[in-house]
């Protein structure tokens, strides 16, 4: 009897041991469709630098899948060394967080053609960067049309479309300080702020920090974002 409590006892132990190492772990699987032949890498921003945490040589399938230890949600890559001599197209950012996030695509669209499902921090940069590509192709338009235009002959012209420049641009930071004060809940949120709207005004910088969450606050990130604003102010 004695010895058949200690052995449910050592079960318990395992299973409770094993629900630890794996409640932080981060699974990376998809699929890159027409791949034959590639070297894929995990990659993440280690001091200052660039690291390799795993890697898979594919040969013929383009299915994948990577495991690691996760404790905060923070940002990964995908690298695709691919066989083609081309050095276009080869990485994919993404918000990593523990849990299962699926990342399909195609070797020739790598990481400009890509659905990534599984991760919230993601979804919200996403849901950022679609709203910025918008104000980046405005003003793409419009120095476009600048492009063509003659400096003396039309000056009216190009002073006009200069001031649509900048009324874009100050719309973009409108739009990504408002996305701060609206997602202080959200592990991307202090990235974006120091990655897209670095050149706003400090202080509302500063009203976007404080209206963090105590656990994004305390991220990586979040410190990241606290030592920018200090440096800055």
């Amino acid at each position: 009897m004695m010895k058949r409590i200690l052995f449910v006892l050592l079960i318990g132990i395992i299973v409770v041991s094993c629900e630890k190492s794996t409640e932080n772990t981060m699974t990376v699987s998809g699929n890159i469709k027409g791949l034959k032949k590639g070297t894929l890498y995990l990659q993440q921003f280690k001091d200052s630098t660039l690291a390799v945490l795993d890697s898979l040589e594919i040969k013929g399938d383009g299915a994948f899948s990577f495991s690691t230890e996760v404790s905060e949600p923070e940002v990964f890559y995908l690298y695709l060394k691919k066989e083609d001599n081309n050095d276009i197209n080869d990485r994919i950012t993404f918000f990593g967080e523990p849990g299962t996030i699926t990342i399909n695509t195609a070797w020739n669209t790598f990481d400009t053609d890509v659905e990534i499902s599984g991760s919230k921090s993601h979804e919200k940069l996403l849901e950022f960067h679609e709203m910025a590509s918008k104000f980046n192709i405005k003003e793409l338009g419009l120095l476009q049309q600048a492009s063509g235009l003659d400096t003396e002959k039309d000056s009216l012209v190009l002073d006009s479309l200069q001031r649509l420049v900048n009324q874009n641009t100050i719309s973009r930071y409108r739009y990504a300080l408002n996305f701060g004060l609206n997602n202080g809940d959200s592990y991307a949120t202090p990235y974006i702020m120091m990655t897209e709207a670095s050149e706003a005004n400090p202080k509302y910088l500063d009203s976007i920090y404080k209206g963090l969450t105590p656990e994004v606050a305390a991220s990586k990130y979040g410190k990241d974002f606290k030592a920018f604003l200090d440096k800055n102010n």
